[in-house]
């Protein structure tokens, strides 16, 4: 059975800060005060701009699931 929600979560490490996933869906990711990505929740209802924001990424910091299964980025 597939979840109702997935989870996302942002590599702090690796993001560089580029606000591309903010632009696209910014009801779901923001840049904080050191100018880095973080979700607004872990939580997220299935939505099609988290896949948009996770592709996006130019530093591929940004990974949503749906349970265990990896669904972004698109391979």
């Amino acid at each position: 059975m597939r979840a109702v929600t997935w989870t996302t979560e942002v590599d702090r490490g690796l993001c560089m800060g580029s606000g591309m996933c903010s632009g696209i869906a910014p009801e779901l990711y923001r840049l904080d005060d050191t100018d880095r990505a973080r979700p607004v929740n872990d939580r997220i209802p299935r939505d099609e701009r988290a896949l948009d924001a996770a592709d996006s990424c130019p530093a591929s910091a940004i990974l949503v699931r749906d349970g265990e299964r990896l669904v972004g980025p698109r391979p």
